[in-house]
């Protein structure tokens, strides 16, 4: 069966049975509602939930059915195990908040699923009816988070997105490295998205360097040619003679050839002098037509 952090996750938890015996009841009683097929079976695509829901069956001293394992749509297996009456009479509501925790656990179980894909982060429930998915809102809240919830296929989903939710409710049912795994994947991703826009951020800078570049270059060829280099000043003819030989080179960087070395601010203040230079010219220039 090919693995995925939602089948791994639900393999973590079938492994980890707890110790008191009425935290093991609320597991079996809610493995049994919410993987419960029209017949009153158990269901799950997991063997590890299987054995588990026979294990709980054994701890309660209720005769031990077999396991019918069969290919389902797709090739995936599922394994179907028929629940003896005395599950179906464990099924009031627990009133300890570890029960309830263990009974949101098992609906992870039986009809839960959890991903972490390019869309973000998704936990979600697809009880088998209204009267469980309401019942299992309630488990759900005792974890902090009230889920929201739709319709999909006239079935009722219970969902979680943000991922402080999604980590309150599985730090809740016991789903440590799960957390673990989604932070991991935050960090990644929060680290790719710090590159991208770094990235980004200096592709732009050099763009509007270019760009400045560009036009600092075109106002010193048209005072070339309307007013003439040597006309200027030793420094403005310094500054205008480097920026045409070092087209691509950042102002810095042209303060560095400087002789003597200037800094930025004296490198732009000489560049503006030569753009106010050129909008003299052409002003005197339109007067002059």
């Amino acid at each position: 069966m090919t693995s995925s952090l939602s089948a791994d996750t639900k393999d973590a938890l079938a492994r980890d049975i707890p110790d008191a015996p009425h935290c093991r009841a609320a597991l079996l009683t809610g493995l049994s509602m919410y993987g419960a097929n029209t017949r009153g079976a158990f269901v799950t695509h997991r063997n590890t939930v299987a054995r588990l829901f026979r294990s709980l069956l054994r701890a309660a001293g209720a005769a031990v059915p077999s396991i019918d394992a069969r290919a389902g749509a797709g090739h995936a297996a599922s394994f179907a195990i028929v629940a003896p009456a005395v599950v179906e009479a464990m099924k009031r509501k627990p009133t300890g908040k570890c029960d309830r925790l263990m009974e949101a656990r098992a609906a992870f179980l039986a009809c839960g699923s959890l991903a972490a894909g390019a869309h973000g982060y998704h936990l979600e429930f697809v009880p088998p009816d209204r009267e469980r998915a309401d019942r299992l809102t309630l488990m759900l809240r005792t974890a902090g988070r009230e889920p929201k919830s739709m319709i999909r296929k006239e079935r009722i989903v219970l969902y979680y997105k943000d991922f402080d939710a999604i980590a309150d409710v599985l730090g809740a049912i016991g789903a440590f490295s799960a957390i673990l795994h989604l932070e991991d994947v935050r960090a990644l991703r929060e680290t790719k998205n710090r590159i991208h826009r770094l990235v980004n951020t200096e592709a732009a800078n050099l763009e509007r360097v270019a760009a400045a570049a560009a036009k600092q270059q075109r106002t010193i060829a048209f005072l070339a040619s309307a007013y003439g280099l040597h006309n200027l000043s030793p420094a403005l003819r310094e500054i205008a003679e480097l920026r045409m030989e070092h087209a691509e080179e950042s102002l810095i960087e042209l303060g560095r050839r400087c002789n003597p070395p200037i800094g930025k601010p004296t490198v732009n203040s000489r560049l503006v002098a030569l753009a106010s230079l050129e909008r003299k010219l052409q002003g005197g220039r339109r007067r002059a037509r």
